[in-house]
């Protein structure tokens, strides 16, 4: 279980160093938003209006991953500034350290 906990950590970590990466995962991110979206607006309408619960569950699950999004975009568009400060700058005289 440890083991497992490191290497999500790692993971992650990765993924937030990495620029490519994090745009892939924005790209993905975008999608599932988009398609859930879509998804409970035109394909599940009636099926998410039986149930107040899956209703709700559905666009709190939907306004979650737009959240995380918005966040992570966030967190690029700063680390493509302070990539771009220390290229300016270069890594010893760096001011945003």
């Amino acid at each position: 279980m440890a083991g497992q906990g490191v290497n999500i950590f790692a993971t992650a970590r990765a993924i937030l160093h990495d620029r490519p990466a994090r745009r892939r995962v924005l790209g993905w991110l975008l999608t599932i938003a988009v398609g859930m979206l879509a998804t409970g607006l035109w394909f599940i309408p009636g099926w998410l209006q039986q149930s107040l619960l899956r209703f709700a569950f559905w666009w709190l699950a939907c306004g979650f991953v737009t959240l995380m999004l918005l966040l992570f975009a966030l967190y690029d568009a700063l680390a493509v500034v302070r990539e771009e400060k220390r290229k300016a700058f270069g890594d010893k005289d760096s001011p945003c350290d």
